[in-house]
């Protein structure tokens, strides 16, 4: 089952010391506990020499009751699950800076939180991304829990992803499961079918992240480009859990 991590306070204090050596170091000491050489906290996602913007947002989802929130959204999701996850995985909510600290550039970060899971699974972690760039809601704070609880099910469940096929069936049963709402977003279907078709198999990591985040995020990277719009693989996906137009993916879960 999912449950909740509260870390908020934790974030908070070590935010209030001065940015410093000092709290580099208290963050060290939170992230690996009494664990030398592993995670005892999941909270990678903070920048620790982060400034005072990351703090006011801290407050901001404490004032918003974001724990709560994520502590309601796991219990709706453990329910609909009827206890087919095998152990306790612990949710922490992480609050990335991408307005001028060390995650500025916000798409890889974001394609690391929700593809590259694989060392938080292992420990029982599920760690949903939040911005300093983003106007949060509550509703935010639940669609997103939500969608990163689904991802760590679909590892367990199914399959590391590997493939682009793999990496589009991720999301579209994030999509399917999460009744995503922006169904009606711009979308280059022939571009998309039309480029998946061609490099389903590949594992390539640029491929993908332009695939899913575009030209424009690969180009600041210099990755090869490919001519894709800006995430056009997260758009597809959408349109797929609503269509259902397979194009050959193995979706399982469709039919349980």
């Amino acid at each position: 089952m999912f449950a909740l991590l509260p870390i908020l306070d934790q974030m908070e204090s070590l935010y209030e010391l001065p940015r410093d050596r000092g709290r580099f170091d208290a963050y060290l000491s939170l992230l690996k506990g009494t664990k030398k050489d592993d995670i005892s906290l999941p909270i990678a996602g903070y920048n620790p020499m982060g400034k005072d913007m990351v703090l006011h947002k801290i407050r901001a989802l404490k004032k918003l009751n974001a724990e709560q929130l994520i502590e309601e959204v796991t219990k709706e999701v453990n329910k609909e699950l009827s206890n087919e996850l095998p152990s306790e995985i612990k949710v922490a909510l992480n609050l990335a800076d991408d307005i001028g600290g060390s995650w500025s550039n916000k798409a890889p970060v974001d394609f690391s939180s929700k593809f590259l899971i694989e060392p938080l699974v292992k420990r029982n972690f599920c760690t949903p991304y939040v911005w300093t760039s983003e106007k949060i809601t509550a509703d935010t704070i639940r669609l997103r829990t939500k969608e990163y609880l689904f991802r760590t099910f679909y590892w367990i469940r199914y399959k590391r992803p590997k493939s682009l096929k793999d990496h589009l069936g991720q999301e579209t049963f994030v999509a399917w499961k999460t009744a995503y709402n922006s169904y009606n977003v711009p979308l280059k279907l022939k571009e998309a079918k039309k480029f998946f078709i061609k490099n389903q198999d590949s594992q390539d990591y640029s491929l993908l992240f332009n695939f899913f985040y575009g030209d424009k995020a690969s180009a600041t990277l210099n990755y090869p480009t490919y001519g894709l719009s800006e995430n056009l693989g997260f758009d597809f996906s959408r349109y797929l859990a609503k269509n259902k137009e397979f194009l050959g993916l193995n979706l399982d879960f469709f039919v349980e």
